[in-house]
Formats: structure tokens, sequence, C-alpha cells
């Protein structure tokens, strides 16, 4: 099962433009669908994007179409999320998950994903 740890996250200016990163170690994620999520305390998990294993392609969901970018590098075995035009409204944490089974679904559902990193916190502030 692959294992996954999420990095980049910490205190962005709105308007600020972070890298997360999703690392992962004992299988390959090109070889796994890959989904970024984020979440808000008291509230439920969301899908942000997703990448699908093999191909590369990508879904997004509507709020973050066209700010956010999914890639993958292949040689680092890892799954980025660029964050672009941040609003204070994405402050969350935001997780990484992977599932070698899994086509990404345009809702990108969290619970179609079987393995999880711990999150990252971030926080857009002024």
């Amino acid at each position: 099962q692959v294992q996954l740890v999420e990095s980049g996250g910490g205190l962005v200016q709105p308007g600020g433009s972070p890298r997360l990163s999703c690392a992962a170690s004992g299988s390959t994620l090109a070889y796994h669908a890959t989904g970024w999520f984020r979440q808000a305390p008291g509230k439920e998990r969301e899908g942000v994007s997703c990448i699908n294993r093999s191909d590369g392609s990508t879904v997004y969901v509507d709020f973050v179409r066209g700010r956010f970018t999914i890639s993958r590098d292949n040689a680092k075995n890892t799954v980025y999320l660029q964050m672009n035009s941040l609003k204070p409204e994405d402050t969350d944490v935001y997780f990484c998950a992977g599932d070698s089974a899994l086509y990404c679904s345009d809702n990108v559902l969290p619970g179609d994903f079987g393995s999880w990193g711990q999150g990252t916190q971030v926080t857009v502030s002024s």
C-alpha cells in the first residue's frame, strides 16, 4: 500500500501561489489515481482535483478550475498541487490520497480513495 506525505502548506497572503507536494513511498504513484482534498473544522472533506494513473489525465472541481493545477513527477514519485490566486475561503487542511484501482471521477469523491496522507494546513490571511 502506498504511503503519502504532504508538504508545502503554511500561512499565505491572499492572492498567493503556494505549491503543495504529495510524496509517495511503498508504491509508484504512476500506478495510482491521486487526488487532492481539503477539509475545514466541522465540515466534510471535499475533493479538489485528481490525476489519473498512466495517462495523467486530470479532473478539477468547479471552485478551483482555472486556479489550481495538479501534476505528477514520476521520477520523484510525487504529485503536486499548484495553487494560484488564493482566497481566504481556501483556508483548510489539504490532504492527498491514492488508489491503484481507481479512475478519477468528475466529483473527486473522498470515499473512493484507500490511502491517505496526514494533511497539511493552508491558511490564507493577510
